[in-house]
């Protein structure tokens, strides 16, 4: 083995620690169905208001696009579909930088860009809440 390729290989461990990680998840959500109540606990934010938080359905969400089932995803919790469409780009991105030699992370958020995704997400879970928004609720 090349000197090269072991460095090509040792810049490829972060990526595929996330990539065993999300498996792993996407696997025990595939066996360990979130859609029976309280097979993963209860929504803290639920139990108290008595209305969903932004994340409320998203383990039915990853669950039903384990599945195949894109609509029940989105039905379930569109932004974590986002979310997760985004992660997967940004993970093959990250790869493919790594291979060209660039050694940094998955993602980079600048401050301004952090708080525009956690208004955005708040701003959904608000959305949903509302009458127009209906169809975006769990």
């Amino acid at each position: 083995m090349t000197a090269a390729v072991r460095s090509s290989a040792a810049s490829l461990r972060e990526p595929a620690v996330v990539a065993l990680a999300g498996t792993a998840v996407l696997g025990l959500l595939r066996v360990h169905d979130p859609h029976v109540d309280g097979s993963y606990g209860f929504c803290p934010f639920l139990l108290v208001t008595g209305q969903p938080c932004p994340g409320c359905g998203g383990l039915r969400a990853v669950n039903d696009l384990t599945r195949g089932d894109l609509v029940g995803a989105v039905s379930a919790n569109a932004a974590v579909v986002v979310l997760l469409v985004v992660l997967g780009v940004a993970w093959v991105a990250w790869v493919l930088r790594r291979l060209r030699g660039v050694d940094d992370r998955m993602i980079v958020l600048s401050t301004r860009t952090g708080l525009a995704v956690l208004a955005g997400f708040v701003l959904f879970g608000i959305i949903r809440l509302t009458p127009p928004g209906s169809w975006l609720a769990p």
